[in-house]
């Protein structure tokens, strides 16, 4: 437990983690259970609900499987790696494979390293080099990716497109590991398609580009100003005080900076934490506070939050 709680702060840190509810992890063994079984009623009722309904339950629930990725890669709710990757390793969101989340997320969760171009794997920043080396054109699309709006229609093709770069030069050189986790991913995910086809009314163009990619880019909402460039690594993350369903989609990752410090606290239990020691927190932040998803819309919805170039590496 890092060493800048104070006694209070420790002890309730503890009992949370002796209770019930975190030994059994019973909400986040129900919510993979609610997912899983969602995905399923879902698609084979597609006929049923139609291909618009179908779409707008589907959605959310791929937003909401991202988010439980993200606990699964953390420990919730065994501690076996291994039991985690089975249980994290349908692709229903198709474009990341579990393992490539999970290996490139940890390594993020080096702080010192935070929003450092080319350490921190999720960077939203570039060097000065390759600011420097981009063309008007490239500029402008990190400009308007740093707006909420452009976030949200330009951030998931834009992560495609870096994730098909990286991942097809990786395939290029043989590393053996890349084409393993490629090959299986693709695998299950051809056998997801054609389960689809099979049994929905989805064509398979549409859950791609109609389902999968909006759920993607809701999720990027959620990362759009988790981090910024800060001398001190702690007040480099953000506390998100979101309104609830917004808080639900994301599993509390709003509570960013919380997240990071406890990386192995449960999503459920974030929300007691932060409330508890408040003041604490946004402290330790150095002000680093957003009072939810509408405020970003409002002051940055058309309007770059900071400048695409990391400003001191």
């Amino acid at each position: 437990m890092p060493h800048y709680f104070d006694a209070a702060h420790r002890q309730h840190i503890e009992t949370l983690r002796q209770r019930w509810t975190a030994r059994t992890e019973w909400p986040t063994w129900l919510l993979l259970i609610g997912v899983y079984v969602g995905w399923f009623a879902i698609v084979l009722n597609s006929q049923w609900l139609g291909r618009g309904v179908s779409t707008l339950l589907l959605i959310p629930l791929l937003v909401l499987w991202l988010s439980l990725q993200h606990e699964l890669l953390h420990g919730h709710p065994t501690r076996s790696t291994r039991v985690n990757k089975i249980l994290g390793y349908a692709p229903f969101a198709v474009w990341y494979p579990y393992t490539l989340y999970r290996d490139s997320h940890l390594l993020h969760h080096r702080d010192e390293h935070l929003t450092v171009p080319g350490v921190d794997p999720e960077s939203r920043y570039l060097s000065a080099a390759r600011w420097h080396g981009s063309s008007l054109f490239e500029r402008s699309l990190h400009w308007l990716n740093k707006t909420v709006l452009g976030r949200f229609v330009m951030g998931a093709p834009l992560a495609l497109l870096a994730l098909a770069t990286e991942e097809l030069q990786r395939l290029k050189h043989g590393e053996r590991q890349a084409w393993q986790m490629w090959l299986t991913h693709s695998a299950f995910t051809l056998l997801m398609l054609w389960f689809l086809v099979r049994y929905s009314v989805l064509p398979v163009w549409h859950y791609l580009l109609l389902i999968s990619v909006p759920a993607l880019s809701i999720a990027m909402i959620r990362s759009y100003y988790e981090h910024r460039p800060h001398a001190q690594p702690e007040q480099r993350t953000v506390l998100n005080e979101a309104a609830w369903p917004w808080r639900w989609l994301f599993l509390n990752l709003n509570f960013h900076l919380v997240h990071h410090d406890l990386p192995g606290l449960a999503w459920y239990d974030l929300p007691r934490v932060y409330r508890r020691h408040r003041e604490q927190w946004v402290a330790r932040s150095g002000g680093f506070l957003v009072q939810g998803y509408g405020q970003l819309w409002r002051q940055n919805g058309l309007r770059p939050i900071d400048s695409p170039q990391h400003p001191f590496h």
